[in-house]
């Protein structure tokens, strides 16, 4: 099983790498969000900081929208999809490497990219880091959640806009606590050296965030699964 889980997920980086334009897109899509809105609402040190943790969240909450046509598209178009239905290995599984590869190709490089980002709207170093943390923890829920909407609009003409509509509305929880603890680090200037340190209110947000990531790590790839069926039948 392991085995078959590493052979999903280096199959579909290789994948991923040979179509660098669609990577590339998100990243881009994420770095002009970020870097046009402080020249948008001005120069202002103090309210920049206050906004960053939710325009950094919302632009990768967007952004990773963006890429969750890929995950199943490509394989459905040229009949890849049904050969993994057919497979001795549960698809469960297969989803979980699917679901990997794209967080390591559309999730990680924004949480890389974000250290770089804060710089423009003025954090400091335990700020960057709670935000960092934060995306670390919340983007693994996005790409979990948003693979049940790619396998339910996996038929369907249009299916972009339509992932939008279903995903957006669960991504909720996940952006509300993900920008709540970076901006409650933000706000008490508290040093994120090690898991315990924030202050309460962050630790409460980074807390629940996890038990978010805990709970779609164990539903979301079954229920993307019995989601592939359905569109397929």
């Amino acid at each position: 099983m392991l085995t078959a889980l590493l052979l999903v997920i280096r199959r579909d980086l290789l994948l991923s790498f040979r179509r660098r334009t669609d990577v590339l897109g998100t990243l881009v899509f994420f770095i002009i969000v970020c870097t046009l809105f402080p020249l948008g609402v001005g120069p202002e040190p103090e309210m920049l900081r206050t906004l960053a943790p939710g325009v950094l969240w919302v632009a990768a909450l967007l952004a990773s929208t963006l890429a969750l046509h890929r995950l199943f598209g490509a394989d459905q178009a040229d009949g890849t999809l049904e050969q993994m239905l057919l497979s001795p290995v549960p698809l469960a599984l297969i989803v979980v490497g699917k679901v990997v590869a794209h967080w390591l190709v559309s999730g990680l490089p924004l949480v890389l990219l974000t250290p770089l980002l804060a710089l423009q709207f003025g954090l400091d170093g335990s700020a960057t880091t709670a935000l960092a943390l934060s995306l670390l923890i919340g983007t693994p829920v996005l790409s979990l959640v948003g693979a049940i909407g790619a396998a339910l609009t996996l038929e369907v003409r249009g299916g972009g806009v339509l992932i939008a509509l279903l995903v957006l509305p669960l991504y909720a929880p996940v952006l509300i606590f993900g920008a709540g603890a970076a901006s409650s680090a933000v706000a008490t200037g508290e040093v994120a050296a090690a898991p315990g340190v924030f202050g309460a209110q962050a630790d409460a947000n980074f807390l629940l965030l996890a038990g978010l990531l805990a709970a779609a790590a164990a539903l979301a790839p079954w229920a993307t699964a019995s989601a592939l069926r359905i569109s397929l039948e």
